[in-house]
């Protein structure tokens, strides 16, 4: 059947941030909607906005002048980095520290921001006497003061508070059903114009191909995962995951593959996959079920395969299929 000049018109937008790529996905009745040119610029300016305060790679960044400032100064941040470092300590505390903003010094060490893995820097990584961040960073409306020497990475939290940023922004334009993202960190508006959820693909941990384990199909609601096989670097010939360990100072060794997280915000859904990672599979699944999260922890067995350990009603008996992926 053709299509009549009633029918919504599907929209894809993208572009470039945090070293990979926003989009947003919605539909729109012909001459109605804002127009997406203006639109991809509304968008593309929020992303920018996340990634001019909240980057560990921009030296001009507002977390990189806070990480600069002297212990026990107050700094005068954005409402928006103070709304994240704040969620950022009511997680890491809940997760008994497991999410650790904290961490670096030891993130750059093992060579997971701009440059390469240092041996020195590694060993004071490990060597180093660590306390829970949100036992050192005090935040006060728009202030945050460091009671101890800190170094603030936020990869663990600012890529979901960008998909939230994109969703803010597609509703201040009027739309309330879409699909937006940033490198599988995903958030649902609405449903699609037919009326059914939107359908998210949890990718399989493999670091070779990018292929489905399983689907969510999700209305006003967002899922991010954490996972051990991209992100990578190789350190004395073995490949180590970019996930850190906030008990040594050091990527973590024996972890799940990936864990899948489904929330209200992308930014606690992203949060938390990290957190889970960190607790791992036994004390992770028993934190979720705990919380009320709904996880999904994905673990390889002595055989080579992928095992599904699913927490909360949402990743009960999901079946293979395809769709936009969120993976590690």
């Amino acid at each position: 059947m053709s299509k009549t000049s009633t029918d919504p018109i599907r929209h894809a937008l993208n572009g470039p941030t945090m070293g990979t790529r926003w989009s947003a996905l919605y539909f729109a009745a012909p001459d109605d909607g804002p127009d997406p040119v203006t639109l991809s610029a509304a968008l593309q300016a929020a992303v920018d906005s996340v990634d001019n305060q909240m980057s560990t790679w921009k030296p001009t960044s507002d977390l990189m002048a806070l990480n600069r400032a002297p212990v026990g100064d107050w700094v005068e941040v954005p409402p928006d980095l103070a709304r994240v470092l704040a969620m950022a300590l009511e997680i890491g505390r809940a997760s008994g520290g497991a999410f650790d903003i904290g961490m670096g010094d030891a993130v750059t060490a093992w060579g997971f921001g701009p440059g390469a893995a240092d041996p020195q820097a590694i060993r004071a990584a490990l060597d180093a006497a660590r306390r829970p961040v949100h036992e050192l960073l005090q935040i006060d409306g728009s202030r945050v003061r460091k009671s101890a020497p800190l170094v603030l990475d936020l990869n663990g939290i600012a890529k979901g508070h960008g998909v939230d940023r994109l969703a803010e922004v597609l509703a201040g334009h009027g739309i309330a059903n879409a699909l937006v993202g940033i490198d599988g960190e995903m958030r649902a508006m609405g449903l699609r114009p037919e009326g059914r959820p939107w359908t998210i693909a949890v990718e399989a941990p493999d670091p070779d191909r990018r292929a489905p384990h399983s689907i969510l199909t999700l209305q006003d609601a967002a899922v991010a995962t954490s996972g051990d096989y991209r992100h990578q670097v190789i350190v004395q010939g073995r490949p180590l995951s970019h996930t850190m360990d906030p008990r040594r100072g050091a990527p973590l060794v024996a972890s799940p593959a990936s864990v899948t997280v489904v929330a209200a915000t992308c930014a606690e859904a992203d949060a938390w996959a990290t957190a889970l990672m960190v607790a791992g599979a036994t004390e992770g699944a028993r934190m979720a079920g705990q919380i009320g999260l709904d996880a999904l922890f994905l673990l390889r067995d002595e055989q080579g395969g992928v095992q599904g350990r699913p927490v909360g009603r949402i990743f009960a008996g999901r079946a293979t299929a395809g769709g936009p992926t969120t993976g590690g």
